[in-house]
């Protein structure tokens, strides 16, 4: 038997498209008219009220509506002064962070070390699931490849379906010491049968090492990484280990989880979500963006040069021509996105340690130029500023990180915000979780296949 091209679009199916195209598309006005507020956001941008948290806040505005400097919450923590506390110590934050969103209290000594050995057991895949699992099926999109590897674990799961506390508490602990290692070899897979490669590496993490460490230890072949390096990937895990119960990867979580599905298959649902480019991918389009205005501005350190090409982006005459400069804007932040911020001393460290000066100072000209020219072209009823994906993408291409896993090391960190709220709606969510929908389809006669 001839074997079949399962990616070929064949003529039935531009058929039945063009028949899909023509039943399936909602009059426009019809959303104004039942006043449904699209993507959970009313009119003016706010989002509807779906739930409650006491994981994190993320605020933008103050309690008149008015555009403040963004403030983000971790378990009521403000994350400036939790990342001043890692500074001042001289440690890590990624585990800490993880321990305070899943326990809702910050650990003292004996309790975070006893976290980190914790994790640091659990830092093994079961015995040939990297042969069996992710070496004989490698996946163009490493995110794939991660929610697959998530279902299969279920099948090494003594008790996967049981969703009382403790098991899923145990469940959402593996997942996040696994998650670097699924992320890492099937990136390698990958590369591996990509590239037609004669050798293939794969380094076991080191229990002892922090997240970020064994991260650069697992993707290079030397192994060796600099303080820094370490530092300015872990600033980052922390950042994105969690940002509300709205975000769609987080509210996927909640959504899956009130059925009362097992662990396994809430955890690759949100990787789902965040494998959408509108969504964790951001910083992919950031970088590219960048490459272009590299290409195209001879003089980097020209702000009104880089100002007008900025300004060929947003009226669609540059880049991907749909008027947006990625990384600028956010949903809920206005003035600041304090991600951002944070990070932005960060990226200017490791831009120094790498010799890259020049185009760090190109990414702030941008982050400059960039909302004044939005604000004096769009009508907003909130300012833009530049959110944490401007920066994450450069700070991954100065770790020699490849593409492919930008948005998985999104996931990295993001595993432990998931892992807090599937735990938060197991203990609090006693129904599941259904909007409503209108249907304006109206009613029709069946007729007969001889009368059609």
């Amino acid at each position: 038997m001839e074997k079949r091209n399962y990616a070929e679009i064949t003529p039935d199916i531009v058929r039945l498209t063009n028949v899909l195209e023509s039943n399936g598309l909602i009059d426009r006005e019809l959303y104004d008219r039942y006043q449904v507020n699209r993507g959970l956001r009313d009119l003016n941008g706010k989002g509807i009220l779906t739930g409650l948290t006491e994981i994190s806040e993320v605020n933008g505005l103050d309690k008149d509506g008015k555009p403040i400097h963004g403030e983000l919450f971790y378990r009521g923590y403000n994350i400036r002064d939790l990342v001043d506390g890692f500074l001042q110590e001289g440690r890590y934050g990624f585990e800490e962070i993880t321990y305070l969103l899943l326990f809702g209290s910050l650990p003292d000594q004996e309790q975070l070390k006893s976290f980190e050995q914790l994790l640091g057991s659990y830092r093994s895949l079961p015995n040939s699931f990297v042969r069996d699992l992710i070496m004989k099926a490698p996946s163009t999109n490493i995110m794939n490849s991660m929610a697959r590897s998530v279902l299969s674990l279920y099948a090494y799961d003594n008790n996967p379906d049981d969703i009382r506390l403790p098991n899923a508490l145990r469940q959402c602990i593996q997942l996040i010491a696994m998650f670097p290692q699924l992320a890492l070899y099937s990136y390698q897979a990958y590369d591996y049968y990509r590239t037609d490669s004669t050798s293939f590496f794969i380094h076991d993490p080191i229990p002892e090492l922090s997240t970020a460490e064994n991260i650069l230890h697992m993707l290079r072949l030397d192994s060796k990484y600099t303080p820094t390096e370490a530092a300015v990937l872990d600033m980052a895990l922390v950042l994105h280990a969690e940002h509300g119960g709205g975000n769609n990867s987080t509210f996927t979580t909640h959504v899956v989880t009130s059925t009362g599905t097992d662990t396994y298959s809430a955890i690759a649902a949100s990787l789902g979500s965040l494998k959408g480019p509108k969504h964790g991918g951001a910083n992919i389009k950031v970088v590219h963006m960048f490459d272009e205005i590299k290409q195209n501005v001879r003089d980097w350190s020209d702000e009104d040069e880089i100002t007008a090409y900025v300004h060929k982006i947003l009226n669609k005459e540059a880049f991907d021509r749909t008027g947006l400069i990625y990384g600028i804007g956010h949903a809920i932040y206005s003035r600041s996105d304090p991600r951002a911020v944070i990070f932005r001393q960060f990226v200017e460290k490791l831009a120094k340690e790498k010799g890259l000066d020049q185009e760090y100072k190109l990414y702030t000209t941008v982050e400059k130029a960039a909302p004044m020219l939005i604000s004096a072209q769009r009508k907003m009823y909130k300012g833009v500023s530049a959110n944490v994906d401007f920066y994450s993408g450069f700070v991954y291409q100065m770790l020699g990180i490849p593409e492919e896993l930008f948005t998985p090391i999104f996931a990295i960190a993001r595993i432990s915000g998931w892992s807090a709220h599937r735990i938060e709606e197991l203990m609090n969510g006693n129904r599941i979780i259904r909007p409503s929908y209108k249907a304006v389809q109206s009613q029709r006669k069946y007729v007969r296949m001889e009368d059609r």
